[in-house]
Order: structure tokens, then sequence, then C-alpha cells
């Protein structure tokens, strides 16, 4: 992410994110979202998935916060993959 501004219309406020190119080409390859509100996916923190063989994050929402896969495993906490970002 390059920047992010967050910009109210009316009552409602929206988040506003630049993604970061590198040689024009987006950093930010893949997104895709894992957990949803019909069909939630939860991992203990041995079993939370690595994405791309560690080149890739997962965002887990954990009892301590939002984390990242490696700041969960490390923490042994586990929680609800929201997402996973390559």
């Amino acid at each position: 992410i390059e920047r992010f501004d967050l910009v109210e219309e009316g009552k409602m406020k929206k988040l506003r994110i630049g993604l970061r190119y590198h040689n024009d080409q987006p950093v930010i390859q893949e997104l895709q979202r894992v957990s949803r509100p019909s069909l939630r996916r939860f991992s203990q923190a041995k079993e939370i998935p690595t994405v791309r063989n560690g080149y890739g994050v997962a965002i887990v929402s954990t009892v301590k916060g939002v984390l990242t896969d490696r700041e969960a495993r490390a923490a042994n906490v586990g929680g609800e993959v929201l997402a996973t970002v390559f």
C-alpha cells in the first residue's frame, strides 16, 4: 500500500487505498477473501495456512487483534482467517 485516505461522503466514511507499483506492475498480485459471513474459516495457530510458500500473507483476526499469519503463529494464537494477500 502506497497511501490511504479516509474520505467522508455525507454521513458515511470510506477508506481509499492507493496501491504501490514496481516497474509498472502492481505489487499486490492477488487478494482473496477466505472467511465470509455465510462461511467462517477458523484455524488453530499450527494450522494457519501459509500463502505461496511464505511469500504471501494471511490476515487473521485473533483475540490479540488482527495479525499476520507469522505474528499469529509466533504468538501461538489461532483465529478467523480473513484474507490472503500475494
